[in-house]
């Protein structure tokens, strides 16, 4: 396992994905994007035309399809059987799809082991997404959770999907992400909560370069001899 981890957990647009990319670059560490795991493996179930409420199939096709997960630079190429899917997966209908996979247990189970063995093979790790400190890294060295209300959550996701030729509305995006929410705290394995002993920071009204310091100086302070 590395010898330090550090989680990022979080609700949707709450910025996790983009602080722990910039704080894994400024520790040069390896970034777990645990988000592209969950989507290589919808796109591979999706690929098959399987029935994404049937988990006895999905487990099937997900434990005989070939993953494989690189960290380059700032971001995490996935591999599907040899194949390059790394833009692939973040298709809209992909991410329509992940909440099959992320709402049954067999397969969270394996996921939470790719992500460990994911681990073994760096240094230091910084790791995001919403059950990371909770369950994945139970004893990571040091554990985040992210939030901000729901409207400026929206704003944020708003305008990436903007950038990206989306017309949804402020409202419609608002109440896609208030849906997640309670879709991920509703679990029954693995909800979405802040680890007992993570250190929660309201982003609503940070900049995205004082959340990064934030973390960092915490990190600094908490791990001083191992960052």
């Amino acid at each position: 396992m590395a010898d330090l981890i550090i989680t990022i957990d979080g609700p949707a647009a709450s910025g996790k994905s983009t602080v722990a990319r910039r704080l894994a670059e400024k520790l040069g560490a390896t970034f777990l994007d645990t988000g592209a795991m969950y989507r290589a493996v919808t796109l591979a179930a999706m690929q098959t035309g399987v029935d994404m409420n049937d988990e006895d199939e999905l487990l099937r096709i997900m434990q005989k399809s070939n993953f494989r997960f690189s960290a380059e630079q700032d971001k995490m190429t996935v591999c599907i059987n040899g194949v390059d899917v790394t833009e692939q997966i973040r298709h809209p209908e992909v991410t329509a799809n992940a909440r099959y996979i992320a709402s049954k247990a067999s397969l969270r189970a394996e996921l939470v082991r790719m992500q460990r063995q994911f681990a073994e093979g760096a240094k230091k790790i910084v790791t995001e997404g919403r059950d990371q400190g909770t369950v994945a890294f139970e004893d990571a060295d040091i554990k985040f959770y992210l939030t901000a209300d729901s409207c400026q959550r929206a704003k944020r996701r708003r305008a990436e999907l903007q950038a990206k030729g989306g017309m949804e509305s402020l409202e419609q995006t608002r109440t896609a992400i208030e849906e997640r929410d309670k879709n991920d705290e509703s679990r029954t394995v693995g909800p979405l909560k802040p680890a007992d002993d993570a250190i929660v920071i309201d982003t609503t009204n940070l900049t995205l370069e004082q959340v990064v310091e934030k973390v960092l100086r915490c990190v600094k302070e908490k791990c001083p001899k191992k960052s």
